[in-house]
């Protein structure tokens, strides 16, 4: 078993979740507004009608998520890493194993994937529902693994994308809170605010 073996019903069940749903746990942004770079919004612009046409998940991910995530790195001035297609076994007796589409760390560790692991981003084609159990069982195994390497932190976040379409969660403790709305980009801003703003909650 591993990560994409969950489902929302397993990941409840098995990892002893709460599940609060419908609740927005992000801030309102309209008064602190990030501004992308030029660049970012010139290739957003050409890439993402390229993605939704081509369809996969991968050319979701290289032509609409990795600029983003790129992009909340250079406004962290680099403080932070960020991997993709990321093996990150935490414990594999119960499926907390396998491949990570996107971790970001609070550690500027680029080589290896070092704690504290602050948020998970899902890449999927087009169901986002279908991904949030996948999610949140790598969200648990971040959890865990900032634990044993005794750097824990209160909240791990999570995303669910299409790369045009984000949904967001967050864990603390045994608590998982699934915001329902569906954010939309473009516009770029709104999301590098909630991106940015996720990171720099330690």
């Amino acid at each position: 078993m591993s990560y994409r073996a969950f489902t929302l019903r397993k990941v409840k069940e098995e990892l002893n979740l709460n599940f609060v749903e419908g609740v927005r746990f992000l801030p309102d942004f309209n008064h602190q507004v990030i501004t992308p770079s030029p660049y970012l919004i010139e290739f957003l612009r050409e890439s993402i009608p390229l993605a939704i046409a081509m369809g996969s998940a991968k050319a979701r991910s290289e032509l609409i998520i990795s600029p983003i995530l790129f992009e909340v790195r250079k406004q962290l001035n680099r403080q932070i890493s960020f991997f993709s297609g990321e093996e990150f076994n935490v414990d594999e007796s119960i499926g907390l194993n396998g491949v990570c589409d996107f971790l970001i760390s609070r550690s500027t560790e680029q080589l290896f994937v070092d704690s504290p692991i602050a948020v998970i981003v899902e890449a999927k084609k087009d169901d986002l529902k279908s991904g949030l159990g996948q999610c949140i069982a790598e969200m648990v195994a971040a959890q865990r693994f900032n634990l044993a390497k005794e750097n824990a932190i209160n909240v791990i976040y999570g995303s669910v994308t299409s790369g045009n379409r984000w949904t967001f969660l967050q864990l603390k403790e045994q608590t998982l809170t699934i915001d329902l709305e569906e954010y939309v980009v473009p516009p770029v801003n709104w999301l590098l605010n909630a991106l940015v703003w996720m990171c720099s909650q330690i």
